[in-house]
């Protein structure tokens, strides 16, 4: 008998595709998690993704709410948020702050949303544990829903492939940044440690 959940999205997990689609091995290196140029068509619909470490990846909503609407996921198939095993939480968790910023530097908007709903009544589509980064412009789109504060609702196109290529190639640039960035941080502390 269906469950709910097959009832309400009856296709096979998209997410789980996209993860074995494109795989990972650990590194010491956080910049090799960040994928040179991958093949969007290694899934239908094509995914274009920013970010693939062994428990989390990134990539651009395929209906965004704005320009530069991003998925991050566990790797691993888990529905609910509470269903992340040791260790997955704290993955997505660090990695949220540096996709947040990289999507912000490459839209040019300073505010958005981190979203994450857990089941169906939650407005939860693919159960799947994701989290969703909306960069909210100054000038919103024309929405026929007026559901846009609370969780982003209504009107929503489907991604051009061709956008979503260089918008996921200038975040994937702007994320290998940011990591050099937060590298160089972390040896001046470092440093300042030694003197003391």
């Amino acid at each position: 008998m269906p469950t709910a959940v097959d009832l309400h999205y009856p296709q096979s997990c998209p997410f789980c595709a996209i993860a074995n689609a494109y795989q990972s091995t650990p590194s010491d290196s956080l910049s090799s998690y960040i994928p040179s140029s991958p093949d969007p068509a290694r899934v239908s619909p094509e995914c274009h993704l920013i970010l693939c470490t062994p428990t989390v990846l990134a990539f651009l909503d395929i209906q965004p709410m704005t320009r530069g609407h991003v998925l991050v996921i566990s790797r691993r198939h888990a529905e609910k948020l509470g269903d992340l095993k040791d260790g997955e939480g704290g993955a997505l968790g660090s990695w949220l702050p540096v996709l947040s910023r990289a999507v912000c530097k490459v839209t040019g908007v300073g505010d958005w949303n981190t979203v994450q709903n857990n089941g169906i009544r939650a407005a939860q589509v693919v159960p799947h544990v994701h989290f969703h980064i909306i960069p909210r412009p100054e000038t919103v789109p024309s929405l026929q829903a007026r559901s846009w504060t609370m969780f982003g609702k209504g009107q929503r196109e489907e991604l051009d492939d061709d956008e979503g290529a260089k918008l996921a190639g200038e975040m994937r640039e702007v994320l290998r940044m940011e990591l050099g960035r937060a590298g160089e941080e972390e040896e001046e502390a470092a440093a300042g440690k030694a003197k003391l």
